[in-house]
């Protein structure tokens, strides 16, 4: 699949990291870092403009390294970029963490991960089919 963008960042377009990645890295396209400071967010510019195909999103992820090592994840994950959406990506950070955290230009900063979606019609009825689990919700195929 090919996706148009433009790219209007310094940096090299996102990318895997291995040979069987699901996510490609975004980075931060950044005139000067920015401090996160506990339970603070922003909103982090890519440079990246996207036309995604209709009948598919792009879901930004947090990356697992800065989740473990530094608390940073994204506020509204996974956050989905629509197919007519035509600004600039831009990655919603939160630091979850007790200690500042400094975001540098060039930093990968999320992981994005092209996906089809359906788009779907309600049918209105006054009944559901049975299951097993019927009502039953959170925690309810725990340990009894």
């Amino acid at each position: 699949m090919q996706i148009p963008v433009i790219n209007q960042s310094k940096h090299p377009l996102p990318e895997y990291q291995t040979a069987h990645a699901a996510g490609l890295d975004v980075r931060a396209n950044l005139p000067q870092p920015i401090t996160l400071k506990p339970l603070q967010r922003a909103l982090i510019p890519t440079g990246l403009f996207l036309e995604i195909p209709v009948g598919y999103e792009v879901q930004v992820r947090p990356r697992s390294g800065l989740a473990y090592k530094h608390g940073i994840g994204i506020v509204n994950s996974p956050g989905t970029i629509d197919a007519d959406y035509r600004g600039e990506l831009q990655v919603l950070l939160v630091n979850l963490s007790d200690q500042e955290f400094v975001v540098q230009d060039g930093e990968r900063v999320a992981q994005l991960i092209v996906a089809r979606h359906e788009t779907i019609t309600w049918q209105p009825t006054e009944t559901l089919s049975e299951t097993q689990r019927g009502t039953g919700g959170y925690g309810s195929t725990g340990v009894r």
